[in-house]
Order: C-alpha cells, then sequence, then structure tokens
C-alpha cells in the first residue's frame, strides 16, 4: 500500500492532525501503561479543580502530564518496533527496551515530584 504525499498545507495539515489523533486514540484504548497514566492525569485534572490550583501550577501540570504521556508513547513505540525487528528475546534488544523504559521512569518520577510540589501544602 503506497500513500500519496499531500503537497497543499492546509489539507496536508489536518491529515498529519488525524493521524496523530488516531495515534493518540490507539495508544490510549489498547496500551495498558498508557492507560494506566492517561487515568493518572484525569486524575491530577479533577485534583487541580478541586484544590483550585494557580495558573502558574495548571502549567507545570500539565507539561508533567504531557511529558509522561509523550514518553510513554514513544516507550511503547520502540517496544513495537524493537519487537517487529526481533520478536524473540535478544540481549541487546532487551537493553534498548529497557533503556526506553528508563526514559518513562525519569518523566514519571518528574511528574511526581511536581504532583508533590503542587498538592502537599494544600493537603497538609
Amino acid at each position: 500500500m503506497e500513500f500519496k504525499k499531500d503537497n497543499t498545507f492546509f489539507t496536508g495539515r489536518l491529515k498529519s492532525v488525524n493521524y496523530a489523533l488516531k495515534g493518540a486514540i490507539k495508544l490510549i484504548t489498547t496500551e495498558h501503561s498508557v492507560m494506566v497514566q492517561f487515568s493518572l492525569g484525569i486524575i491530577m485534572v479533577i485534583a487541580g479543580i478541586f484544590f483550585q490550583i494557580t495558573a502558574t501550577e495548571w502549567l507545570f501540570q500539565t507539561l508533567a502530564i504531557g511529558l509522561v504521556m509523550s514518553v510513554e508513547g514513544l516507550n511503547t513505540a520502540i517496544e513495537k518496533i524493537a519487537d517487529f525487528i526481533h520478536p524473540d528475546y535478544h540481549e541487546r534488544i532487551g537493553f534498548i527496551k529497557d533503556i526506553a523504559a528508563g526514559a518513562v521512569f525519569f518523566a514519571a518520577i518528574t511528574a511526581i515530584i511536581i504532583g508533590l510540589i503542587i498538592y502537599m501544602p494544600k493537603i497538609v
């Protein structure tokens, strides 16, 4: 199947947004780790509304949620490519997948720290 490139600016961008939206929906509906992160993001938005966080706190919280979701999506893509290239266990593929998972870990820890900075003063 060959894709024909759309060279017009508006329709080309519209198609790109459509593909990105389809990808985001696939991530949220098929990948358990993304489902968990998405659910936590929703909970944090509800907490932000409940605790009436400031505009600056919303900026940091939104950035943290977006960071975790983005890195989780990239991690999933790396895992899918690695499994496609080498379906059986391979030490080097495992190393690559571990590094990608480590990136998610860093993003998640950053998000947790941001959440603690925002919400601990409101809870304690």
